[in-house]
């Protein structure tokens, strides 16, 4: 490492230097011991004449976006809400979603309002608003509240937020997925017209199948993740979560662009009719039901469907709405791609080390973008054993893989898992050039009935309960191809057949088409009451 300049001081001692030596198993001479604590001196130097961390923040102005009625809910909507707020713009730029209101998943930054992250870990209220959230002001909408999220975002179930288990808008007692729980239920109940949810496994479309609504995790770094906590950015995804294909559309149409600040994203391309998608939406309902997907070439793919523990239910409700696409002026076709299968082993043997370092750490490293270092100076180097108390089973299993994955293994093995990464991708192009888009399951089975102790039970009974949920969700996750989740029909619960709970169907674009899944999808809707199916 070179110098910009040798400190005069020696405010680093040998005698400082020695314990660190010797944590790492190293000796150093006298002499080298005398010069390194000179030129470590000069290091210190540097840190102490850094800017203060919060005064290169970007922090919004309260004045054009003032929030009110800040407060902790005492009805919160069967466990949704997190914090109520009210927030708008005084001078928004557009109307787009001019008399809307809008729900943030409680991972992401809103100035003067707590953010949990799902869990007791940390006590963070932030300084900043996230890109997108000030985004939405902008189009006049107004945010009305942080909907509750999953403990550190690490779960598929509804059973770990700190604010309590949600419920499923359909069926009280039973899941209504997560991680970005407390947005899917609100979206369904009407209690919001939006919501935004994150995605790095299916946090985004668990919930929308779950819950009936219509979830889009866009294409990688088409929406920017500025001001959210991130669990690998690799993986990162924050999209909308709404009734309706054309609402997911339009609160796309607001959210998607480029930031400034965001290195998830391209430096050039995102502008102009690439951020468009409501146009192309109304386009494809204006026509006649049977022209509306005329030359769209739907692949199913096979592996999607060769899930261990699918239910054959759920099976049967998607490929019965899979085949009303021909109906549309759709070609339906089968497509196979070998890797699907495995596609969940690189996400699971990565996450340890990428995600505990940054979802729980803080330790953002190697990233142009902007980094929250007030929550993480809350944190520290390691967990302590009242913060690694306060996580959830999934949270935990991740810092103890992290502990095991950076002792036995070190990074060489996330190395592994971001190499094959470009395989998977390319398979899943490779079949995208002979369709528009892929279709299968977004989940093998129906929402799973809530536990009583919520997740008082082993970390393994209750990871148990979703072993096997990300199999058709995760592997775009780490392609960074758009997938969305569209609600199809009802099928029987697992424990219960008495129990009805909404299925969805995952439709998943080329990368940067999110509107060729947004106009499939659209095209279905416009035909058919999910409902009655």
């Amino acid at each position: 490492m070179s110098l910009f300049k040798l400190g005069s001081g020696s405010s680093v001692t040998g005698d400082d230097l020695k314990p660190l030596l010797s944590k790492a198993g190293l000796e150093l001479s006298a002499p080298l011991l005398d010069d390194f604590s000179k030129l470590v001196s000069s290091l210190e130097d540097a840190i102490a004449s850094l800017p203060d961390a919060k005064s290169v923040l970007p922090r919004p102005d309260l004045e054009k976006y003032p929030r009110t009625d800040i407060h902790i809910p005492e009805d919160n909507e069967m466990g949704a809400w997190a914090t109520k707020v009210t927030a708008k713009c005084t001078s928004p730029t557009s109307d787009l979603l001019k008399g809307k209101t809008v729900a943030l998943k409680d991972n992401m930054a809103f100035a003067g309002v707590r953010c949990t992250n799902g869990s007791t870990m940390v006590d963070w209220v932030p300084e900043i608003d996230a890109t997108i959230a000030t985004w939405i002001m902008d189009a006049g909408a107004t945010i009305v509240g942080k909907a509750a999220c999953e403990n550190s975002c690490m779960e598929g179930m509804s059973a770990t937020a700190v604010t309590g288990q949600v419920h499923n808008p359909y069926a009280k007692g039973y899941s209504a997925g997560g991680s970005s729980s407390g947005s899917g239920r609100l979206v369904a109940t009407g209690s919001v017209d939006f919501a935004i949810g994150c995605d790095q496994g299916g946090s985004i479309r668990i919930p929308a199948s779950s819950c009936g609504i219509v979830g889009l995790k866009p294409t990688w770094g088409l929406v920017p993740y500025t001001g959210i906590l991130s669990l690998d950015a690799t993986i990162d995804h924050a999209g909308p979560m709404a009734k309706t294909v054309r609402d997911c559309a339009l609160l796309l149409e607001v959210i998607a662009g480029p930031d400034g600040w965001d290195d998830r994203q391209p430096p050039f391309g995102l502008e102009g009719d690439r951020l468009k998608f409501v146009a192309p939406v109304d386009a494809i309902t204006a026509k006649e039901s049977s022209k509306m997907l005329e030359g769209v070439k739907i692949g199913v793919l096979m592996e999607g469907f060769d899930v261990p523990g699918q239910g054959p239910n759920v099976v049967a409700s998607v490929r019965s709405a899979i085949d009303k696409f021909r109906a549309l002026g759709a070609t339906v076709t089968s497509v196979s791609v070998p890797l699907h299968k495995e596609a969940p082993i690189p996400w699971m043997c990565a996450i340890p080390l990428s995600g505990a370092r940054e979802a729980l750490l803080g330790d953002v490293h190697g990233r142009k973008q902007l980094h929250l270092t007030d929550r993480a100076e809350l944190v520290g180097t390691k967990l302590t054993q009242a913060q690694f108390d306060a996580l959830g089973p999934g949270a935990a299993n991740m810092y103890m893989g992290y502990l095991y994955v950076q002792e036995v293994y070190g990074p060489k093995l996330h190395g592994r898992c971001m190499n094959f990464l470009k395989t998977l991708s390319d398979a899943y192009d490779n079949a995208l050039k002979e369709v528009d888009v892929l279709v299968m399951p977004t989940l093998p089975h129906s929402p799973a009935q809530l536990p009583e102790k919520g997740y008082d039970d082993s970390p393994v009974k209750f990871l148990g309960r979703t072993t096997g949920m990300l199999a058709n969700t995760c592997a775009f996750n780490n392609s960074g191809h758009p997938a969305l989740s569209l609600p199809v029909g009802f099928v029987p619960a697992r424990e219960d057949p008495d129990v009805k709970l909404p299925v969805g169907l995952q439709i998943v674009g080329k990368k940067y088409a999110d509107v060729d899944c947004l106009k499939v999808a659209a095209a279905w809707e416009n035909a058919h009451d999910w409902k009655t199916l």
